[in-house]
């Protein structure tokens, strides 16, 4: 049995995010609390005893507190169910939250070599000691099987591919630490349970839909997808910033290109919207935008959310 834990479901800077007074942000500030939502994570696990993380949000500490299932065992002074964390790529809110992991349980970072090569530049990633806290490298199109802390298999196969995407921001104009080739910058991962064979998808991050990706999602039961913005000029529109949801690496979920229309006939058994952004008006429940989405087969992902397979 495949479980998957949503921790948090919004794009960086969460919902609602520190600086902003758009409609959503004053909205679950106030009357909607229930819009609020920290940054993309999932965990997932097939024993109950053991966990992994998809990626490492700047808010994992208070995603943590909030998920009884990654809870040290009662009686144990220092423990954690995390085996690991499977990085999709290089960004803030993907990889922050490994510094909240730095207090000596030891787990495995899973991550393509051009993300560990960012990790190992920084060096305030050094707390996180290479003797305690495993870094292994992953490569594109190669099924991979994490293992326990024991080193015993997990169970579960992971399958990294690549997808449409952009570099870390933070690194525009840089040399980046991994080399030119861009290759490993963004990837989708599908999550396989061995024993039972379920599996879903998981593209946090993507920019186009492509003809190959369309033919990998096709007939899956889950695919957790990308839904940072609803309309490519998203941003700009609102006030909230000069940036286009394709220069930022991400597709948008409306229009002609954009991931509703794309995905629309794979039979895909469900499909839920992740990394969503503050800016987005689907995360409005009673906006046209939701209702759009929802018609069209779509689930918007909420903190806190589960889906067993």
């Amino acid at each position: 049995m495949l479980r998957v834990v949503v921790l948090g479901a919004a794009a960086g800077g969460g919902v609602p995010q520190w600086n902003c007074g758009c409609p959503v942000c004053r909205a679950a500030r106030t009357e909607h609390p229930e819009l609020r939502s920290t940054q993309a994570s999932i965990a997932i696990g097939t024993d109950g005893d053991h966990w992994f993380l998809i990626n490492a949000s700047p808010d994992l500490r208070q995603q943590l507190i909030a998920t009884p299932q990654l809870h040290p065992k009662a009686g144990q002074l220092r423990m954690s169910p995390i085996a690991g964390v499977i990085l999709t790529n290089g960004e803030i809110d993907a990889v922050a939250g490994l510094l909240s992991m730095r207090e000596g349980s030891p787990f495995t970072i899973y991550a393509h070599a051009r993300v560990l090569a960012i990790l190992k530049a920084n060096s305030i990633f050094d707390v996180l000691a290479e003797n305690n806290v495993r870094r292994q490298p992953i490569e594109i199109d190669q099924p991979f099987e994490p293992r326990l802390p024991d080193g015993s298999p997990s169970g579960i196969e992971i399958l990294p591919f690549s997808v449409s995407g952009k570099g870390a921001w933070y690194l525009e104009g840089k040399v980046h630490p991994g080399g030119n080739d861009a290759a490993g910058d963004t990837i989708g991962l599908r999550i396989k349970d061995k024993s039972s064979g379920k599996f879903f998808y998981f593209v946090a991050a993507c920019a186009v839909v492509t003809d190959e990706l369309k033919t990998r999602l096709a007939g899956a039961p889950l695919v957790f997808f990308d839904g940072t913005v609803w309309r490519d000029d998203e941003l700009i529109a609102a006030g909230l910033g000069n940036k286009t949801g394709q220069a930022m690496g991400h597709i948008a979920m409306s229009g002609d290109q954009g991931a509703i229309a794309a995905l629309d006939g794979l039979d895909i058994g469900q499909k839920v919207f992740l990394h969503i952004n503050n800016s987005n008006p689907a995360l409005l429940r009673a906006s046209s935008e939701r209702k759009m989405a929802e018609r069209a087969g779509w689930q918007i992902a909420a903190d806190g959310m589960e889906i067993v397979l």
